[in-house]
């Protein structure tokens, strides 16, 4: 599954998952765009110690994904940096949760526009360079709650659902060209941001930590062990690759087994 020379852009990707999908990428041979909306020393850092580890190359570009221009300037600076995309991986996504009537307007604008528009943005920027190469590869990053639903996470599961609809769309209109569009549904993956919530969860049920994982947190989960960012990593990568060359327009589940209930 080596990716030597392919060049890849993954938003969302100082941390977590993206972080996840960005190492093993460039661990199996491709240059690497990072990206989130902050600019920092430290943004940069990652990137270059990123860059070392795998012995690939890796740049960090900031552009805030609830904007259309910066989503579709990430891939013009992309291309100008490392001279095209070959694949995209958007990951780019935020979460809220509460109730429908309470939902707070602007946290749904947010949510839609991160975790879906910003798709249609990079996608779209993408795409006349990947049809000119005669080869891409597009993952979304979608999520168990692309295929079904949880109360209290109207926002995040449409737009999830919107990513799964999105990636059979886009695998449609470029068909038979070289370029290939899937989505990863993952279930939970233990990531900073969740294994932060794990002390809190102990806390407020009494539990201990391997009982609160198993019977809270992964509750819906039949495994009742996390997915990995590496394991999602090398499904990316798996669908990058020659390999998968006609899997197009689907979803990849990487929950569990949570679907399958």
């Amino acid at each position: 599954m080596a990716l030597t020379g392919k060049v890849a852009v993954v938003t969302g990707s100082n941390s977590g998952i993206g972080l996840g999908v960005a190492r093993t990428l460039a661990m199996r041979g491709a240059k690497v765009v990072i990206n989130s909306f902050t600019d920092r020393a430290e943004d940069h850092d990652l990137a270059r110690e990123l860059a070392a580890e795998a012995g690939s190359e890796v740049a960090y570009i900031r552009a805030d994904m609830s904007k259309g221009d910066d989503c579709r300037a990430l891939i013009a600076r992309a291309a100008e940096r490392f001279g095209r995309v070959d694949i995209l991986v958007n990951n780019a996504g935020i979460q809220h949760v509460e109730r429908i009537e309470d939902f707070p307007v602007e946290r749904w604008d947010a949510i839609i526009a991160i975790n879906l528009t910003s798709a249609f943005h990079t996608t779209a920027a993408a795409l006349p360079g990947m049809r000119a190469a005669g080869w891409g590869r597009i993952v979304n990053v979608a999520s168990a709650h692309g295929l079904t639903a949880s109360p209290f996470k109207s926002a995040y599961v449409a737009a999830k659902h919107g990513v799964v609809g999105f990636s059979k769309v886009t695998a449609l209109e470029v068909a038979g060209e070289g370029i290939t569009c899937n989505a990863v549904c993952p279930g939970y993956v233990l990531t900073p941001l969740v294994e932060a919530q794990i002390p809190d969860q102990m806390k407020a049920h009494g539990m201990d930590r391997d009982t609160v994982i198993r019977e809270v947190m992964l509750a819906r989960q039949p495994s009742k062990q996390f997915a990995t960012t590496e394991q999602i990593g090398g499904t990316v990568a798996f669908l990058c690759s020659e390999d998968a060359a006609q899997i197009t327009g689907t979803t990849i589940s990487v929950d569990g087994g949570w679907t399958a209930l």
